[in-house]
Order: C-alpha cells, then structure tokens, then sequence
C-alpha cells in the first residue's frame, strides 16, 4: 500500500489534509471498465416517432469515455436534431449500415425490421421492445444464429420487481388513451357525439377501463379528472383496492368476471383495454359479442395490442389510419401510443437506458454485469444463442436455457 505524494495532494485540492490511498482498489476498478460503442440508428417501425437515446444521455455516456454513433436524424421526430447530439459528442452517421457496423451495443425502440436483422453483426448487444403480440419465431431464431445478447424492454425489470420502461410507456400511454377517447367520441370523427365529461344537467360519458395497472390507474385518473364516470376492472382484488387507496375516493371497481366485464363493456361509452402480464401476451377478455352489443359510436383504446391485444375485434393499426369500425364500434389499435408524444417518450426511455448502458461500460461488459446486477439479467430474452425467457420459448415451443446456467458455465468453462 502506497501513499500519494504531497505534490499529487495538492493538486487535488488537499493541502491540509494528509490522506493513505490503497492504490490496488482503483487500480482493478479501471481495468474492469470497459469503453462501448453505442449504436442509436433512426427508427422506421410503424411511423415510429421516439429515439432510444437523448442528447442529454449521449453527452453523459461520452463525459464517461464511450463513443456514441448516432443515425443522421435519428432523433428529428422527437424534436433532436444531429446538431443538439454532435454538440453533446455524437458521432453522426449517414447510412444506417455504419451504425449497424461500428455499434457493439445497439438501442432501439421497436424490434429490428427483417432488413435491419441481416446488418446485425455477430456477438452484439441489442436493446429494444419486443412486442409480443407480434413477435415471430424467425426473428428469435436470426438472434440466436448471430448470438445476439438481446434485452428486452418487456422483461427489464426494477430491483422492486417492477418493469421500468412500461411503467413509463404505461403512464404515458394511459393519460393519451383518454385525450384519444375524447377526441374520437366527437361526431366528426364518427362517434356518438358525447362530451367525455358531460356538462350541467347532462351526465357524463361512461369509461370502462380493463386492467388497474400503470396504464388503467393513469386513463382512471385522467378520465376522473375530465368528469367521466369511470368502471374499472381486474382480475386482481389486491389492484383494485390500491387504486382506490391512491385515488383517495370510491370509484366503481368490478372483479375480472365473464357477466361483470359483459355488463360493464356494454354500458360503456369508452373501453380502455389495459391488461398487461409481465413477458406474456395479453389475455383476450372482451369478446366479439360483447363488441357487437356496444352502442354505435362506442370507443375502444386496445392499449394492450402491442402484447396481442385484449379485445378480440382488436388488429394492429397504424398512426397514419389509427382506427377502423367493427359492428358499429371504433376502435384505436395503434401499438405504440407513446410514440404521440415522442419527445417526452423518448427522455423517459432514454433515463432508464442510459444509467444501464453506464454499469455495463463499469462492469467491463454485461457478462460481468449479469453476475452483479439481478434486475439486468432479467431484461435479457435470448443469451448466449439461447432463449432465455420461459413464457417467449414456450409460444414457439423452443428450447429455454435459464441465464444462470449460462452464465456460470460461461464463468466456469
């Protein structure tokens, strides 16, 4: 163990004080970190609008030692331009294969298009959703070939078990469902003519929400807010009784029942479809009859399409035609929401990447990382050319290794 001189001292702003620093603790901590390159192409996903990383996180990865390659106007539809990421240390690239080529790290919002697949290159990291109301075998299978360490946005959880990049999509989209809903009820879009919150003498409209989760307590407490009369269901008692708690009020509540949800569904002017199971698809409890049986005019917002939807007249749509009538009945389908607002969407995600992307680059790559950090390895679905995620293996009926497995026989071997 060896002290630092005084001259040393001095220019770190001691001069009164006399400290002994064991030399060997930064020493190892330095050859651990490793410097990565951080890929952000532009996103072409279903008029996807968000970026995966703000300038504000770019410039902090770089101040951190790490090269970040950003698309030619990647970030131009949340309001970024080239101009505010090279300004933060960026390095722009103008074809989307450079990005692809120079990357050891890639992040994404939506899963890579079929032509974005065949740029990856062997043994990189990919962040990004997977959607899986809409994710195919052949797409897990490429990954695999090319041993893709990917983590999803689905499965990455919180040390509290919660899932940090929905929880934020999820409040984002849950507060957007109901401005939807409002604007759709109105007669020039072909709804039934109604004022969401009603005025005096005239009763609100009626809103069913599914699922009192982060979405279904934000589009309760957004509809609430704007006067709806509000009904929520779940299956769930314990999430019924919270959302009340955090309501502060008694609101209408109704367990996940086949004759509950039909009477609820009917009587409703809006349904807000809000299930969600962590790394599963959404259950389908709103059935075609039910549908049917909705007064013409009637709102639903299936935000849960992007997990496969929970309405089974649902079918994905686009921001561009963002809705179709079924039996009288609009319907909002569109599986990025969030997308609307892609400048506030993109920072929230970008919050929760950026700190992740700073572990990896301290722990000297996300091997090290699996072994440190429990929440991270439970965003990774396929690892080491396996799949890493029971529930996405078991809906193609493919082989699933668990990550520790993997893991130790990697530190091991």
């Amino acid at each position: 163990m060896e002290s630092l001189q005084a001259s040393e001292l001095l220019k770190k702003g001691f001069e009164h004080s006399f400290i002994t620093y064991p030399q060997e603790k930064p020493l190892k901590i330095n050859e651990q970190k490793k410097a990565l390159i951080i890929g952000v192409p532009k996103e072409t996903h279903n008029q996807e609008m968000r970026v995966a990383l703000s300038p504000s996180a770019v410039g902090v990865l770089v101040a951190n030692g790490h090269q970040v390659v950003v698309e030619h106007n990647a970030g131009i539809n949340a309001e970024f331009s080239d101009q505010d990421y090279s300004n933060k240390g960026a390095v722009i690239a103008y074809t989307q294969e450079e990005v692809y080529h120079r990357a050891t790290i890639l992040t994404k919002i939506n899963p890579l298009e079929s032509d974005e697949l065949h740029l990856l290159q062997p043994n990189q990291v990919l962040f990004s959703a997977v959607h899986l109301g809409n994710v195919k075998p052949d797409y897990l299978k490429l990954l695999i070939q090319k041993n893709i360490s990917a983590i999803g946005f689905e499965f990455l959880q919180a040390n509290d078990g919660s899932f940090p990049i929905m929880r934020s999509m999820s409040e984002i989209a849950g507060i957007t469902s109901i401005h939807i809903a409002a604007e759709l009820l109105s007669r020039h879009t072909g709804g039934n003519g109604l004022l969401l919150g009603g005025i005096t003498g005239i009763p609100p409209a009626v809103v069913t929400i599914i699922g009192a989760g982060t979405v279904g307590y934000h589009a309760c407490k957004t509809a609430f807010a704007l006067g709806a009369t509000v009904k929520v269901i779940d299956d769930e008692i314990h999430q019924l009784q919270r959302l009340e708690e955090i309501m502060g009020t008694k609101i209408y509540t109704v367990i996940s029942q086949q004759d509950y949800i039909e009477e609820a569904v009917i009587s409703a002017d809006v349904v807000i479809g809000a299930t969600y199971k962590g790394g599963h698809r959404s259950p389908c409890v709103v059935t075609e009859d039910m549908v049917t049986k909705m007064r013409d005019g009637s709102v639903i917002v299936d935000v849960s399409i992007d997990q496969g939807g929970c309405v089974e007249t649902s079918r994905i749509t686009t921001h561009e035609n963002p809705t179709f009538e079924k039996h009288g009945v609009i319907h909002y389908c569109v599986p990025n929401i969030a997308s609307r607002v892609s400048r506030t969407a993109s920072v929230a995600i970008s919050n929760i990447l950026s700190p992740i992307l700073l572990k990896i680059g301290d722990s000297g790559g996300i091997q090290n990382l699996i072994g440190r950090d429990p929440s991270f390895k439970t965003g990774i679905y396929v690892y080491q050319r396996h799949i890493t995620q029971r529930s996405l293996a078991n809906m193609f009926n493919m082989d699933f290794m668990d990550i520790d497995l993997l893991y130790s026989a990697n530190i091991y071997s």
